[in-house]
């Protein structure tokens, strides 16, 4: 691959001097003390070689998804500016996790007796858990682009899905299927699944583990699972899978995984509005919806008619799971395209859903379900699921009135001045109670389950994202980053915000972006590079700061900042005008 360089972008220098703000100086502390916090953490919990010390399993319960979990959100911190050890510490451990579930292997669950992974991917499995497994993977670009193994695996994955690799034939172009829930690097499972496949093998629980979803012995493990079985045909989490074509495209310009990409969601922008405007759960291997449910649009795992025994709760519970992902992969036809009927197609499902509210005992109250017996589980409050998203991607008021609840956005919105300063030092006492947690922990290896630190790493980038990238946190959903500016250090030659540099996003708009920039060295002076969106897909028409306006006309624009200095940055923007890349914006 070869780095876009430019030594034309238009530059700002900010003389006007600013106390650094007490939200800036907390950035900065959050930045620094995640990054030792992730050494202790990686110190506690792996070996010299980066594997996770704990009983590698198989499963929806306890698997590999939840060992990579471990290392949740290290590539976006060192994304957003934190020490370099933060990506060196991942780069240890997920070379580690990749041989360590390469070469864990059950007895019992037929397609992972020769290993978990297989070619450095799970062999077969279900996109809301592969998406969460990969989540760190699919953000590396975004700080190392150049890293051959990066580059060599985002081809590879991506070839899973579009053909290229006659051992995983999980896609089928004449339909525009992929052709089970469960699928992976060997191809997919096109049989009904069973509670081992999704359990893993037999194990020891009473006086040994104490696994995350409450079961107290295996039996209670299969009975969580019991009913997890119409897998085979598509299913709208597999739309996850797009962003190994997404990463794949941002990295190499090659327009065959653009291609695939629009391919694929456009057959589910087509089904949706084939089944009045509500995404179908189920999708026949002949392209018809709830083909292979008896066709029940509403069937299938994780699907809008999912309503389960959980042994743990002793309780049925409804597990539409789908939900949390579908939004951010129509997001990835937005990022590749600009075209907002991907936005307008999830828009579309939330009023679908919430025209079918009626009125019990004089109030008003709104299905989240669909069964045979059409809608059910109705809630005081309006479906809401995607909300975010869709006004963050359109910024019309008609959407932010859907969004409860969000301080975030209240912020943004004027109303709630005090976020920044009670978000950052809110994550500040995360890390702390998190590093006690750990410190606590006195549990050997063979007596830990994957996830049981799950709640203890304590790479916290949701509200740093926000604030200083004006982007959705990534979180574990496996999907890109979306994010109004982006920053990088031409001095260092790196992604993230240069040592002793802050940020705030404090207003957006369809059209322009305000960001306060603060150097907090009284000493020396630095220069950032600030990117319009997280992949340069946002144009930067002008940007203006301390009585100064340039015309910058393109992806970047520099920005030096004086010792102690500061200014609020306003830029004019065009969104979703440039084609997506991994690329760095060099000066």
């Amino acid at each position: 691959m070869t780095r876009a360089t430019n030594p034309d972008h238009p530059a700002l220098t900010i003389e006007s001097s600013m106390a650094p703000p007490h939200w800036a100086l907390l950035q900065r502390e959050l930045l620094r003390a995640e990054t030792q916090a992730c050494q202790a953490f990686f110190e506690h919990y792996f070996d010299e070689r980066g594997y996770l010390l704990c009983v590698p399993r198989w499963g929806g319960d306890d698997g590999a998804d939840d060992a990579a979990e471990n290392l949740l959100n290290w590539t976006m911190l060192h994304a957003l500016g934190a020490p370099d050890m933060a990506l060196e510490l991942y780069k240890k451990g997920w070379e580690g996790h990749l041989r360590q579930y390469t070469e864990a292997k059950t007895e019992d669950v037929p397609f992972a007796r020769d290993g978990m992974y297989y070619k450095e991917f799970p062999v077969m499995f279900d996109w809301m858990h592969n998406g969460e497994g990969f989540s760190v993977f699919f953000l590396q670009g975004l700080s190392d682009p150049d890293d051959a193994a990066f580059a060599r695996r985002t081809r590879r994955y991506a070839g899973f899905y579009m053909g290229n690799d006659p051992s995983a034939p999980n896609y089928d172009p004449e339909h525009r299927v992929i052709r089970s829930m469960f699928n992976g690097s060997r191809g997919p499972l096109l049989r009904k699944a069973t509670a081992l496949d999704w359990a893993g093998d037999p194990i020891e629980i009473e006086g040994r583990f104490d696994p995350g979803h409450g079961e107290r012995d295996y039996e209670e493990m299969l009975l969580h699972f019991r009913d997890y079985n119409d897998v085979v045909g598509d299913h709208p989490l597999n739309m996850s899978a797009t962003t190994l074509a997404f990463n794949a495209y941002a990295l190499t310009g090659e327009r065959r995984y653009r291609d695939w990409l629009i391919e694929y969601v456009d057959a589910w922008v087509e089904r949706t509005a084939a089944n009045g405007g509500i995404i179908p759960s189920n999708v026949g291997l002949d392209g018809s919806i709830g083909g292979a449910c008896g066709g029940k649009w509403y069937g299938g795992v994780y699907g809008w008619g999912f309503s389960v025994y959980d042994p743990g709760r002793k309780a049925i519970h409804h597990r539409p799971f789908m939900m949390g992902r579908v939004p951010l992969s129509f997001g990835n036809g937005l990022l590749v395209t600009g075209d907002f009927r991907y936005v307008d197609t999830w828009r579309g499902v939330i009023e679908a859903v919430n025209s079918n509210a009626k009125t019990v005992d004089g109030r008003k109250v709104y299905p989240r379900m669909h069964g045979d017996e059409g809608w059910y589980d109705f809630r005081d409050e309006p479906l809401d699921e995607g909300a975010l998203e869709v006004y963050y991607w359109t910024m019309d008021s008609a959407d932010r009135e859907r969004v409860r609840g969000n301080g975030w956005l209240d912020f943004l919105d004027g109303r709630n001045p005090g976020y920044p300063v009670d978000a950052l030092e809110r994550d500040l006492e995360d890390v702390r109670s998190r590093m006690e947690g750990m410190r606590r922990d006195t549990a050997s290896p063979d007596t830990r389950m994957s996830d049981d630190m799950n709640g203890l790493t304590p790479a916290l980038t949701g509200t740093l994202t926000e604030l200083m990238l004006g982007g959705l946190p990534t979180g574990r959903q496996g999907h890109p980053l979306h994010a109004r500016v982006r920053y990088f250090d031409p001095e260092r030659r790196r992604a993230g915000a240069p040592e002793d540099v802050a940020a705030l996003v404090t207003r957006m708009t369809d059209v322009e972006t305000s960001v306060t920039l603060v150097n907090v060295n009284q000493v020396e002076g630095r220069t950032v590079v600030v990117q319009g969106g997280a992949y340069g897909e946002h144009s930067i028409l002008t940007a203006a700061a301390d009585g100064q306006t340039l015309d910058v006309n393109g992806r970047a624009c520099a920005v030096r900042l004086e010792p102690g200095a500061g200014a609020e940055l306003t830029l004019a923007m065009r969104r979703y005008a440039n084609q997506p890349t991994l690329a760095f914006p060099w000066v």
